[in-house]
């Protein structure tokens, strides 16, 4: 059995180390030893996570998945139905165990057991998974659905401006592209999306500022 720790990389480098601290503790505390460390950079609605599906191909029946809070395993406030559906069989098929340390009815799932306690520990652990996808899910809408309403009366006030723009960092983003840096390097280094940088890139145009050639170097 392989302990795979996965991590959401965060904008903030102590973020990330905090969460690698807790993790690296729990190991230490239950006598583990974590074999692999995965670190994604993917967020958003989609089922784009490299890195958790490097991890589960790399896995082997009764490896386990080890990350610091459920909801940071795979968005799933941002994940639909059938998307969870997919990737619930997905561990399944794999066999992997998910311990979470925010879930302790999973932590019994690093430990060596019987059949039928590890098929208990499993079911428990199976349920728990769907109901906690269940209310961060419900959570998520009722948020969207709150800010919809919000806007929506804002609208009706003639209040609503919109979302500011950010100028410090599309100032910076149209340097790094008038120095000709490529686009990823751009969006690795600002975190800005592919969208806002064609739109910078677009403006600098009109304004005939020297065009920067996208390339993803």
């Amino acid at each position: 059995m392989f302990i795979r720790a996965y991590l959401r990389a965060f904008t903030a480098e102590q973020d990330t180390s905090r969460a690698r601290g807790a993790l690296d503790a729990f190991a230490v505390e239950h006598g583990l030893r974590i074999a692999a460390r995965y670190v994604e950079n993917e967020s958003g609605a989609k089922l784009d996570r490299p890195e958790l599906f490097r991890l589960l191909a790399d896995c082997e029946p009764g490896d386990v998945l080890l990350v610091e809070q459920f909801e940071q395993f795979d968005r799933l406030s941002r994940l639909t139905s059938p998307d969870w559906v997919w990737l619930r069989g997905l561990i399944d098929a794999k066999q992997v165990r998910i311990v979470a340390l925010d879930l302790p009815t999973s932590w019994g799932l690093t430990a060596p057991a019987d059949e039928f306690t590890s098929r208990m520990f499993a079911a428990v652990n199976a349920m728990m998974l769907d109901v906690l996808a269940a209310v961060v899910c419900k959570d998520y809408d009722d948020r969207r659905r709150r800010q919809a309403e919000g806007t929506a009366k804002a609208k009706a006030a003639d209040l609503y401006k919109g979302r500011l723009e950010n100028k410090t960092r599309n100032a910076a983003i149209s340097s790094l592209l008038g120095n000709g840096r490529s686009w990823r390097k751009i969006m690795d280094a600002t975190g800005c999306s592919r969208t806002l940088l064609a739109k910078i890139a677009r403006d600098r145009r009109l304004l005939k500022v020297e065009p920067a050639i996208e390339t993803d170097d």
